[in-house]
């Protein structure tokens, strides 16, 4: 018989072979499941508390049975036939043991990464009561849900004829255009105001970087210069007539903006100029879609995404309309533009609850650092800066290292002994960016806690860079929005090797600033001078104080706890008296509350 796939370990014989049964059963090729099937996955994940999936062709044999945790289900590696235009052939249901038949994000992630027929939730939240929710896709990049259902109502559904309008309305949009060519080819547009940080030729060469990333062939720039942005058309109405000419001569189907648009400005400009219009913000969100890899990272620019995306929806297309009201309860009395709204803003209330979860499994992690007091280092820096270079060069930590604009999405951390003796954590994150998303930062908010968490930053600039300078800029801003700006931090100009002849003179000239080191992470040079400083940056995180905290000021404790480590907690009549490891750059806050100066701790102490 068939194994049972995922986390097994600890389950009881008799339920495992249950599992396996599964496997025994088929579905009628016009059915998406049976009530025996709906009932015995729902049994097993009541007494397992746990996620149970099947996975089926469309001959209604089971391919493949997984077991997960109480919130999520490993993906087996499931054949099926894959392509943009159709779907892999494979169905997967799956249960929710906690009661709720709504899709999570991960479901909707699962259902378009690996394009099933359908996805379909089981759940109970009644013992004599199951509902179910699917998911389908209508686009290359569009999804509909429908349910609640009935388990009844679900088996009524006449599976076959369904799939078979599903897929013609795919290959309809393949042939009308909807789906995405192997290569696009790009106009770039950018606009010189006269408050632009950086030089308009700059921005435009790195635009034209993030476009090849993305797999855009760039074959033309167009430039303009004005006061201020146009309100409708972002650009002058005389350049977007020459901006289609131009598009017609260099036959471009994609013009791509150097700043964000407005949903009116992008509407304004697709009916203009009749192709697609993206701007600097979707295109780097694009990007990242393609380069996370993990649950985390692909539900934090999802839920990036989402927030884009909210503000544009124009109700533009029936698509997801045109099979809504013969499967569903809901009929074509709400709008498509209402339908889509309420179903963006439900997946961002769903991302949010997981990214939660991940928040908190990340605060307990740090937790435990924190109690064995290990100083996490963070590794800042703009994209492509050489931040995971540096890493494996200080910590042989391995990670992938490409030279290309955000080859990094989720954050490694690995431990190295230092020339003194002291092992300290070294965590890479995320490459900043001129003009970064405000949605990128919030969303990933989870991981970039890393940098908020970290006793040191480690600002990784790129030497050879001719705009290093705005570079540099450019990360202390968004070290600014995360609040972290003020953090103890070593400037560290990266790839000497890379330097022109006179150009050392110039780094030379930039580290009289101070707590600033050139190396060469590819070379592996002037990384023990780094390692040394990094040492007598760390020895000293900490000092033991005493505070006084006002009663009137509790909530202070709170944020203490947060800051340090507090070891000794007493209530006296004059406020809440305290004894509190403080980090330093913490200290000039609470000095203002020290009734007494302690010694130093251990991590204070001179280190031989």
């Amino acid at each position: 018989m068939a194994k049972v796939l995922g986390d097994i370990q600890g389950v009881r014989k008799s339920l495992l072979a249950q599992l396996e049964e599964l496997y025994e059963l088929s579905i009628p090729s016009d059915q998406i499941l049976t009530r025996e099937m709906a009932e015995q996955m729902l049994v097993l994940s009541q007494i397992l508390n746990r996620e149970v999936a099947v996975y089926c062709n469309r001959r209604g044999r089971v391919v493949a049975v997984s077991l997960g945790d109480s919130y999520t289900v490993d993906l087996p590696e499931v054949r099926g036939r894959r392509g943009q235009q159709r779907l892999s052939g494979i169905r997967c249901i799956h249960t929710h043991p906690g009661g709720d038949c709504r899709l999570s994000a991960a479901d909707v992630s699962s259902l378009r990464d690996l394009r099933f027929d359908v996805m379909v939730s089981l759940a109970a939240p009644q013992p004599e009561t199951a509902l179910c929710m699917i998911a389908f896709l209508t686009g290359e990049d569009e999804w509909q849900e429908e349910g609640p259902f009935s388990v009844a109502q679900l088996t009524a559904l006449p599976f076959s004829r369904w799939i078979l309008q599903l897929e013609r309305l795919l290959a309809q949009q393949s042939a009308s255009g909807h789906v995405m060519e192997e290569v696009e080819k790009a106009l770039l547009v950018g606009l010189e105001t006269g408050t632009n940080s950086w030089d308009l030729d700059a921005s435009l060469q790195e635009l034209a970087q993030l476009a090849e990333t993305a797999g855009v062939e760039v074959k033309g720039v167009i430039r303009q210069k004005r006061d201020r942005p146009d309100v409708a058309l972002f650009i002058g109405q005389g350049k977007v007539k020459e901006l289609a000419l131009l598009r017609q001569q260099m036959d471009a189907n994609v013009i791509i903006f150097d700043d964000e648009l407005t949903p009116v400005q992008q509407r304004n400009l697709e009916l203009a100029l009749g192709v697609k219009i993206i701007d600097r913000t979707a295109l780097i969100l694009d990007i990242f879609a393609q380069r996370a890899h993990s649950r985390e990272g692909k539900l934090q620019v999802e839920l990036a995404q989402m927030r884009y995306r909210l503000p544009r929806l124009s109700g533009k297309g029936t698509e997801l309309s045109r099979l809504g009201g013969g499967i569903g309860t809901r009929g074509p009395g709400e709008t498509k533009l209402e339908v889509d709204r309420r179903r963006v803003r439900t997946r961002i209330s769903d991302i949010e609850r997981e990214l939660t979860l991940v928040l908190q499994q990340r605060q307990q992690q740090r937790q435990r650092r924190k109690d064995n007091e290990v100083p996490l280092i963070a590794l800042v820096g703009y994209t492509n800066a050489g931040k995971s270079t540096l890493l494996n060069a200080l910590t042989d930590a391995g990670v992938l290292a490409e030279d290309k604009l955000f080859a990094t999405l989720d954050p490694t951390t690995r431990s190295v002994t230092l020339p003194n003796g002291e092992t300290i954590l070294f965590s890479d994150t995320v490459g900043f960016i001129q003009k970064l998303p405000h949605q990128l930062v919030a969303a990933f908010r989870a991981t970039l806690e890393e940098v908020v968490e970290a006793d040191l930053l480690l600002h990784v600039v790129d030497a050879s860079h001719s705009q290093r300078e705005a570079q540099e800029q450019a990360v202390y801003e968004v070290l600014k929005e995360l609040k972290v700006a003020e953090k103890p931090m070593l400037l560290v100009f990266n790839k000497a090797d890379r330097m022109e002849a006179g150009e050392p003179a110039v780094v030379e000239r930039l580290l009289r600033r101070g707590d600033a080191f050139l190396v060469s992470a590819l070379r592996k040079t002037g990384l023990e001078e780094l390692l040394s400083a990094v040492a007598a940056k760390v020895k000293r995180r900490s000092v033991r104080r005493e505070l006084c905290l006002p009663y009137a000021q509790s909530g202070l404790l709170h944020k203490l706890h947060e800051d340090g480590k507090v070891t000794v907690c007493e209530y006296a009549p004059e406020g809440i008296r305290v004894q509190a490891e403080i980090p330093l750059w913490a200290e000039p806050f609470w000095s203002q509350y020290c009734i007494a100066q302690g010694t130093v701790n251990e991590s204070e102490e001179q280190v031989d």
